[in-house]
């Protein structure tokens, strides 16, 4: 998730705005971030008994928000507590670790990171005294990253990111025997007390995305595979494993449905949209390399007004092009004339 989009000029937004709920929200959520105090005023929404999401803003990285964009979430599982994610900072990851403390008198026994962005484990400071389970794939693109990320991310959201320093995951998810070296679609189940965890390892968004979903209740936590009423982030994205991997999803029908970016929801509405998102993304991107345009060209070519209605679209579909342009057109100039 680094930011590169002050790479090229800015973009007119233009389109439809955002549905009003998803902007009442949206609001909701940065009004909260107090800059005066940095305290990012959590709170914790249960979806379940025993399961608590806490919602980011659906927008891109401000001091306004503190650079809290992420859902993370906590289960209580009897003997425990489960913690996804941990957020963008040392702050957020503080105060999270109070806001469990106030929600259930169970203690913090294990972090699963789903995958290698900045707010997946910048708040692992507030953690430091329990296991933080990643992939290997995932803890190796940490180890790689995270100096970036600190610095990014404190040009993007100043002061909310003092005393933020690296705290890496400091365990592995074992993969099943037989699994690929980056454990793309590996499956494997486990338990916390009485309570039955299943996992998936995938891969698209990043070169390797975990999805956990809690058995007993039947949420999934499906980390940035899927974004729901927001354009993705797509630094380590490769287009056709992320299609495939939604293929996947959609095959799980998973019930209630907590992306990492974006509104908890039912079903596959989340899915359906980041599909078409990343559908219609392959095939402009493919012509517009076919035609020869550059990077400037295709940021001022039509944009379907569902996208330029979601959130962070200025932004992020900046990103987009110089994320994933480049490769397009490398296709395209390697492809034989006809």
């Amino acid at each position: 998730m680094r930011p590169v989009g002050w790479l090229f000029a800015a973009i007119a937004a233009g389109g439809c705005g955002l549905a009003h709920a998803q902007a009442q929200a949206q609001a909701q959520v940065a009004a909260r971030a107090d800059l005066a105090t940095f305290d990012y005023r959590l709170q914790a929404r249960a979806l379940a008994p025993g399961v608590w999401v806490v919602e980011g803003d659906n927008d891109d990285f401000t001091p306004r928000n503190g650079c809290n964009i992420i859902n993370t979430g906590f289960i209580a599982t009897g003997a425990g507590v489960l913690v996804v994610n941990t957020g963008p900072n040392r702050r957020y990851g503080e105060q999270l670790r109070a806001l469990i403390a106030r929600t259930t008198r169970e203690p913090v026994v294990r972090v699963l990171h789903l995958n290698l962005h900045p707010d997946y484990f910048l708040g692992n400071q507030g953690f430091i005294d329990v296991p933080r389970i990643a992939t290997a794939a995932t803890r190796a693109g940490i180890a790689r990253e995270a100096a970036a990320y600190e610095s990014n991310l404190y040009r993007l959201c100043g002061d909310w990111m003092k005393g933020t320093t690296t705290v890496a995951p400091d365990g592995t998810l074992e993969l099943p025997a037989g699994s690929d070296g980056a454990g793309a679609s590996a499956s494997g189940r486990f338990e916390i007390g009485t309570r039955p965890f299943e996992w998936h390892v995938l891969a698209g968004h990043t070169a390797s995305d975990l999805v956990l979903v809690d058995r007993t209740s039947g949420v999934a936590f499906v980390g940035g595979l899927i974004f729901h009423r927001r354009v993705p982030t797509t630094p380590h994205a490769r287009v056709d494993a992320w299609l495939a991997s939604l293929a996947r999803l959609e095959r799980m029908n998973l019930r209630t449905v907590v992306p990492s970016h974006g509104p908890v929801h039912e079903g596959t509405a989340g899915l359906l949209e980041t599909r078409r998102f990343l559908q219609w993304l392959d095939t402009a991107f493919t012509r517009h390399a076919g035609q020869g345009l550059e990077m400037n060209e295709v940021l001022r070519a039509p944009v379907p007004d569902e996208f330029r209605g979601w959130a962070a679209f200025a932004s992020e579909y900046v990103r987009n092009v110089a994320h994933l342009y480049p490769t397009y057109e490398q296709k395209a100039l390697g492809a034989p004339r006809r």
